[in-house]
């Protein structure tokens, strides 16, 4: 089946379908959990989907959607600057990734790991994971994200959030196939399920929504304040962007970083996140699910991703799925995120385990703790008009420190970082 240019077929349609399939559960609960509208988080899906496989000339299998690293940030700026401005900040982080594949063009694919190396990108992605934590934890009693409020009786809640919990990760653990690349729509079928019989479901406005409407698109508004804290969250999903690459190189035996090349994915990735800003969706990143579905699958032709693509955009305009969507109790969404942000964390921690970063050190110490404090304790730096605070902070303290701080003992990590750099330059396996 790896047929990547064939010409599509019924089954290339159903794989696209699929696909889609596999993705939806995290594309539409990332957009309900910042506020943001899941129909117009399927459309510039889509259309972030299309743009890529456009850059990368049609050769890679891989979907972009919701990026779950910035979920954070988008709360906090659209409590300070609103959505229309957040969603300006946004297009200036898809930005970073540009310059970033400019970077990447001149000086080789290994000059990212020579700026952020794993203490550095480790710990900032656990900060993402971890400062999540009380925000899914609330939501699963049944509170809002920040506790200020009770949605739901605290019983009432644990008897939805828990099952649905449960659900995700036995899916995940336990399920065969391609059932089990679908563990958040899992837990959303059982916790929504029980949350309906008990009463917890309104569908007041599911029931007025027309079955057909343009999504509610956002234009946005740059501003500097908004613009210079979004930019450094751009780091972090921009290093895993690498990892992104090097896994689907991996399952289809084909050498992405060198062809199309690494600055070609980088740009494809930033240039849908500004897109998606520009009509007020979620920031666009590669789905690690979708990569499993080709792996089981061997689904290796990209033109499935462009049917996957055209069937959110189409889903999108369904207007009644939509506000369904969006009647998703609380303490359904607390349930899942719990193991969701868990997992984040974890791949931070995995980072660190695999770049063999040598915690007795007291360079790597150092960085690797100030970080996780300064993130998960919630350092701020900067007054009202300018601040800095969460993973932009991180992002910034942590590679000045990486950059500083003198390397003493530089033979700890040379055998992890030729590794790593020889994968990014040559395919690695």
């Amino acid at each position: 089946m790896n047929n990547d240019h064939s010409p599509a077929s019924w089954r290339t349609v159903l794989a696209g379908l699929q696909m889609l399939f596999v993705a939806f559960g995290a594309l539409v609960l990332m957009p309900l959990i910042t506020g943001l509208n899941p129909s117009v988080a399927l459309f510039t899906a889509g259309v972030g989907t299309l743009l890529f496989q456009l850059i990368t000339k049609r050769s890679i299998p891989v979907f972009l959607a919701s990026s779950f690293v910035f979920i954070a940030p988008i709360g906090f700026s659209v409590e300070q600057w609103g959505i229309a401005a957040t969603m300006g900040a946004l297009f200036c982080a898809g930005l970073v990734y540009v310059v970033l594949a400019a970077l990447v063009a001149w000086r080789g694919p290994g000059f990212l790991h020579r700026i952020m190396p794993p203490v550095v990108t480790g710990p900032i992605i656990m900060v993402i994971g971890l400062s999540l934590a009380p925000l899914a934890v609330n939501m699963a009693m049944g509170k809002t994200g920040d506790a200020s409020a009770e949605l739901f009786p605290y019983v009432d809640a644990m008897l939805v959030s828990m099952p649905a919990l449960i659900t995700t990760l036995l899916v995940a653990t336990l399920a065969k196939g391609v059932f089990r690349l679908v563990p958040i729509l899992a837990g959303v079928a059982v916790g929504y399920s029980i949350a309906f019989f008990m009463g917890m479901v309104n569908l007041e406005a599911a029931n007025a929504s027309p079955w057909l409407a343009v999504p509610d698109f956002i234009a946005p508004e740059f501003n500097i304040a908004a613009i210079l804290f979004m930019l450094p969250v751009a780091i972090a999903p921009a290093i895993e962007h690498v990892g992104d690459v090097l896994a689907i190189s991996n399952v289809t035996g084909k050498n992405y970083i060198e062809k199309p090349g690494l600055h070609r994915t980088l740009a494809g990735d930033g240039v849908a996140t500004s897109a998606a800003a520009l009509f007020g969706g979620p920031p666009n990143t590669t789905y690690s699910e979708v990569t499993g579905a080709v792996m089981l699958t061997k689904a290796f032709n990209p033109v499935i991703m462009i049917f996957a693509a055209c069937f959110a955009i189409a889903l999108a305009f369904v207007a009644k799925f939509g506000s369904l969507l969006q009647t998703i109790p609380t303490p359904v969404m607390g349930g899942i995120l719990i193991l969701l942000f868990g997992s984040i964390a974890s791949v931070g921690l995995n980072i660190l385990v695999k770049g063999q970063v040598d915690m007795s050190l007291q360079r790597n110490l150092v960085i690797v703790s100030t970080t996780l404090v300064f993130g998960i304790g919630g350092m701020v730096l900067g007054q009202q008009g300018f601040s800095l605070q969460g993973i932009s902070l991180c992002g910034l303290v942590a590679i000045i420190l990486n950059l500083i701080l003198p390397r003493g003992d530089e033979s700890e990590s040379l055998n992890a970082e030729k590794e790593i750099v020889e994968s990014m330059t040559k395919g690695g396996d």
